[in-house]
């Protein structure tokens, strides 16, 4: 029954908007067979998203490492205002640089302006670690300027990554393309808990951290943070020697030759497109700010905004409050009667566990199904089952306090997670990239992306300064679930469709109008002269 319903909403495509002429170059990549050139840009764009979710969520492993070497914290906690800085300054850094990077991707063209966010990555994410001082507050103020800045990196690397992948992908595959560029994130979440796990076990079995804990703690934190510049850095030269998508040298730069003779070079397609020239001039030049749009794309734009807020407030703070909420059960012990590196250790084996059983898995299960079941059924079946999970796991909160319940508790965890990720949180990415026109499609995802952030700083706010039960909170984010489910509903289905064919972007203006068809009928009418 449920199965019937998703089929019946989501059943209705973009065929009002259907193009009626399609380039001949952008042709061939719709129906070109999967490459190796593909299977290098999810590489290469990917590692971006490997880098932003190391560097984004890594911070909330050391973060009880400063409480110890800078607050001298027992259990390890920061005061409330540093522990809110250090979570939130990078996802406001983020939001910028969605807004601004998505905007001048549409301007100045998404390859020209890749480079620019990777640099900015790899010096904020060696900086942050270079953030010395024998003040804490100095350390703190330093440590989040870079933050900042490289949360600006960051944001800039979303609407780019996702645009370029779906501008290179072949209408048939497109949706596990982006999907497999997004699950990076996944792997770079991983990486996080790997790395902290590693550092943790090897400084904390030496001599020096018998004698001096908090000294070597604080090589930890700073080699952390920094090792979220080196995977920017080995896609750096590759990003580099990109050419630029072909729809955006066809349709915004209109250089028909150049947009063929790149992707010749790429990829093993052939084309003709001198014919083509009256296509590009007859697609639809509206703005942003036109009534045009929002006549067209306003009400999908405020939903995959809307859609993307809400999943960011419950996916953040999930992730970046996992240590909190699992130390409210007691899984992590006694705090005060463990070494900083211990307890370090625990969070970040414990957020290892969850990503692998969890986000991992449906991350992947998202880039097998995606252009089969479709994104708006896979929107509608995390924000449904997220829901249920997490009042199944509020609503008898004490029970999963019980020491024998806390196997159970992180099953249920995990579950939510894996909705999230076999869900909206990989819907919520790849949608903005097909459902907007080409000269505006960076900037929308960059909107819907900033919108999303907005969503985890308010979660990040919430859970640090509410002073709200955990039980509640999860109550609420339940909440924000049913909020992105409405949503869903007003946004179209783009599987197995070409880009164009999605945005109308295209229409030929040289269709009769029905009144005219409606004469051309009549004229077959024969009339019979009464006497």
């Amino acid at each position: 029954m449920l199965y019937r319903v998703l089929d019946a909403v989501t059943s209705v495509k973009c065929e009002t908007r259907r193009a009626r002429k399609q380039i001949k170059v952008l042709q061939a990549l719709d129906v070109a067979g999967t490459q190796l050139y593909h299977f290098t840009t999810i590489v290469i764009a990917g590692m971006g998203f490997f880098t932003d979710a190391y560097d984004l969520f890594s911070v909330s492993l050391i973060a009880d490492l400063l409480g110890h070497i800078y607050y001298h914290s027992a259990d390890g906690k920061l005061p409330g205002n540093v522990a809110g800085a250090v979570s939130g300054v990078a996802l406001c850094g983020t939001v910028l640089g969605q807004l601004f990077f998505g905007w001048l991707g549409d301007r100045m063209g998404r390859k020209r302006i890749y480079g620019v966010t990777l640099k900015l990555m790899v010096v904020c994410s060696l900086a942050s670690g270079l953030s010395f001082h024998n003040k804490p507050k100095c350390v703190v103020a330093t440590l989040c300027f870079f933050r900042f800045w490289l949360g600006f990196g960051v944001g800039g690397d979303y609407p780019l990554s996702a645009t370029i992948m779906s501008e290179y992908a072949n209408k048939r595959t497109r949706g596990a393309f982006i999907a497999a560029v997004f699950a990076m994130q996944g792997l770079g979440n991983l990486a996080a808990g790997a790395v902290v796990l590693v550092l943790s076990a090897t400084f904390k079995n030496t001599a020096a951290y018998e004698t001096d804990q908090l000294g070597q703690a604080d090589y930890v934190w700073r080699i952390v943070l920094m090792l979220g510049a080196v995977p920017a850095l080995l896609t750096y030269y590759w990003r580099m020697k990109m050419p630029e998508t072909a729809r955006y040298t066809a349709l915004i730069a209109k250089n028909l030759k150049l947009a063929a003779s790149d992707m010749a070079t790429v990829l093993d397609i052939d084309f003709v497109s001198d014919a083509d020239a009256d296509a590009v001039v007859k697609q639809d030049e509206f703005g942003l700010f036109s009534m045009e749009f929002l006549h067209k794309h306003g009400r999908q734009l405020l939903s995959t905004t809307t859609c993307w807020f809400v999943l960011d407030v419950v996916f953040y703070s999930l992730n970046l409050f996992m240590k909190d909420i699992f130390n409210n059960i007691g899984w992590f012990g006694d705090a005060t009667m463990m070494s900083p590196l211990e307890q370090t250790y625990k969070i970040a084996r414990t957020q290892a566990i969850i990503v692998v059983g969890g986000s991992l898995p449906g991350y992947f299960l998202t880039v097998l199904f995606v252009d089969r079941i479709g994104r708006i059924k896979i929107q509608l079946m995390g924000f449904t089952m997220m829901t249920i999970f997490m009042i199944v796991l509020a609503a008898p909160y004490k029970f999963w306090s019980k020491p024998n319940m806390h196997i159970g508790f992180a099953i249920m965890y995990a579950l939510i997670l894996f909705f999230a990720n076999f869900g909206p949180n990989s819907t919520t990415f790849i949608l903005p990239t097909e459902i907007f026109p080409t000269r505006l499609r960076s900037t929308c995802n960059g909107i819907s992306a900033a919108g999303g952030k907005c969503g985890a700083i308010i979660g990040v706010l919430w859970f640090q300064y509410s002073h709200t039960s955990i039980r509640s909170s999860l109550l609420l984010l339940a909440g924000c679930n049913l909020v992105g489910l409405m949503f869903t509903l007003a946004l179209p289905e783009s599987k197995g469709m070409s880009l164009e064919d999605i945005t109308g972007e295209m229409e030929e203006d040289n269709e009769p109008p029905e009144e005219s068809k409606t004469v051309a009928e009549a004229e077959f009418i024969y009339s019979v002269e009464i006497s």
